[in-house]
């Protein structure tokens, strides 16, 4: 209530007894006073610069101040104050002008009943202008702030509406809508056809059913599909969710964000792949395993197993009585002993097609005999290059570098065609390098693709468990490179040292 504040007033007056005639008006109409009364231009500044007043009461010709130029002083300090004319010389003429100028209201002197009444209305008025005021700010910084948001997304913000009749439009698109869909916001908003148009033939059927389902359950519409936007030749993936509200006229209303989802997609769609991939491999992987136990097998049972049959045999006739002349058991012992040493020669190279011996010699040894043995076997050169005579390897990071080697090779002598062959191994820091470059008809992209390029697979799968790089590249000028890169210092055996851990673990559980 009024009466429970005290109202600021400026009296811009010349009489003092019309002053003390309107105090006492508002006085006994509620309100608490704080006045100052002035009668000049130079007073009327001073008033406004040293406080803020809640109404102004003004006469219509002082001798040293006319209200056009209180009029004049208000609009030039840019107040939010209604000014009242009170005067008993004011005609309906010169009221209606000076109105048109800006003032609140007038009235004359000799009949002030209406002054508490409108001064209440005014400052009324004033209140709800300066809260229109407040809301108009608060919702100009809450338009500035969802732009920034909506700006910075990385989707389209949208509002879309279902009306009663079926028909859909959008109230909303944000600026993003022209990078991911092609379409600026007014033309979604002009031509709301626009967007289903962008959709492909496969996902249309889901985009509507699932928006009927939405607005008849008013559930969150959850849609992917894959959109073409007008002159674009990638398909792109785009994710929709939106929450629906029904509104009094039965349409349904939903606010929502679209994104573009093609790179997850892409993702999981390699992921899946990975995982075929690794699934094929690991399947290989058992199935030469089988086929390494059946040939191991099959050599320990027929050459070891035969020939300590044989040995067997040659002691068996040794052993019977009565005994026999000095010379019947020095041929056997000659004899057994040519037996004895095949079996040696035997199990010394199912051994080494286990594990290379020279492996024991070091990663560059054992890189340089490989070389030497593929040569031999296949009649292609094969010249191995490397500054240092020994690069020291934890035994796991020398295998795995040798196996990768030894795959290259036969991957050579079975498709490169090649009549020479380049490696390379340096140690750089904390890295080894292995490079082997053939003069072939050159690895095609195809080749490298196929489902079953197991060793290809497998050589890269490798590296990678030792977090180390592989790369193949092919030129049918050029022949086939194979480069691979893999830690050597502390990083790399701490990995090696985790995966045996947990090969124990594995096998603890099992």
């Amino acid at each position: 209530m009024f009466n429970e504040e005290k109202l600021k007033i400026l009296m811009v007056e010349h009489s003092e007894m019309d002053t003390e005639y309107i105090l006492q008006l508002l006085v006994q109409g509620g309100f608490k006073l704080e006045y100052l009364r002035v009668s000049t231009i130079n007073d009327l500044y001073d008033a406004f610069l040293t406080r803020s007043w809640d109404v102004i009461l003004s006469d219509y010709d002082l001798p040293q101040l006319h209200v056009e130029n209180v009029l004049h002083a208000i609009k030039e300090q840019d107040l939010d104050v209604p000014l009242i004319v009170v005067s008993s010389r004011v005609g309906e003429e010169a009221a209606a002008h000076i109105m048109a100028l800006g003032a609140y209201d007038f009235m004359m002197k000799e009949n002030l009943s209406r002054l508490v009444p409108v001064i209440r209305r005014g400052l009324q008025e004033v209140k709800n202008y300066q809260h229109l005021i407040a809301i108009q700010s608060a919702l100009q910084k809450s338009e500035t702030l969802f732009q920034a948001i909506t700006s910075n997304l990385p989707g389209v913000v949208f509002q879309f509406v279902l009306t009663a009749k079926n028909e859909t439009h959008f109230l909303y698109a944000s600026d993003a809508s022209e990078t991911l869909l092609g379409l600026t916001p007014h033309e979604l908003k002009d031509n709301p056809e626009l967007f289903p148009a962008l959709i492909l033939t496969d996902d249309k059927k889901s985009y509507h059913q699932l928006l009927i389902a939405s607005a008849e359950q008013l559930s969150t519409w959850n849609w992917e599909g894959c959109i073409q936007a007008k002159g674009d030749a990638d398909i792109k993936w785009i994710s929709l969710r939106a929450t629906p509200r029904r509104m009094p006229d039965g349409a349904t209303v939903w606010d929502g964000i679209m994104i573009n989802i093609t790179r997850n997609k892409l993702t999981e769609r390699e992921i899946v792949r990975s995982r075929e991939q690794l699934a094929e491999l690991s399947s290989y992987l058992q199935r030469i395993k089988e086929q390494e136990r059946a040939r191991i097998a099959r050599e320990i049972h027929d050459d070891i197993g035969g020939t300590l049959t044989a040995i067997k045999c040659e002691l068996f006739p040794c052993m019977n009585l009565p005994l026999r002349n000095p010379e019947f058991y020095q041929r056997k012992a000659k004899s057994i002993e040519c037996l004895v040493d095949r079996v040696m020669d035997s199990t010394r190279r199912i051994s080494l097609d286990l594990r290379p011996g020279i492996l024991d010699c070091g990663i560059v040894a054992a890189v340089q005999w490989q070389a030497k043995e593929f040569s031999d076997r296949t009649g292609i050169a094969c010249k191995v290059s490397c500054h240092n005579e020994e690069i020291p390897l934890d035994s796991d990071l020398a295998i795995a570098i040798f196996r990768v080697f030894q795959e290259t090779l036969t991957n050579i002598s079975k498709h490169a065609q090649a009549s020479h062959v380049q490696v390379k191994l340096v140690e750089l820091d904390k890295l080894i390098l292995l490079e082997v470059i053939d003069n072939g008809r050159g690895i095609t992209n195809n080749d490298m693709e196929k489902q079953n390029s197991f060793g290809i697979i497998g050589m890269r799968e490798r590296c990678q468990q030792l977090k180390g790089n592989f790369h193949i590249s092919g030129d049918s000028d050029k022949g086939t490179k194979v480069t691979i890169l893999i830690p050597t210092g502390n990083f790399g055996k701490q990995f090696v040292h985790e995966v045996k851990l947990t090969s124990n673990l594995k096998k603890n559980t099992i």
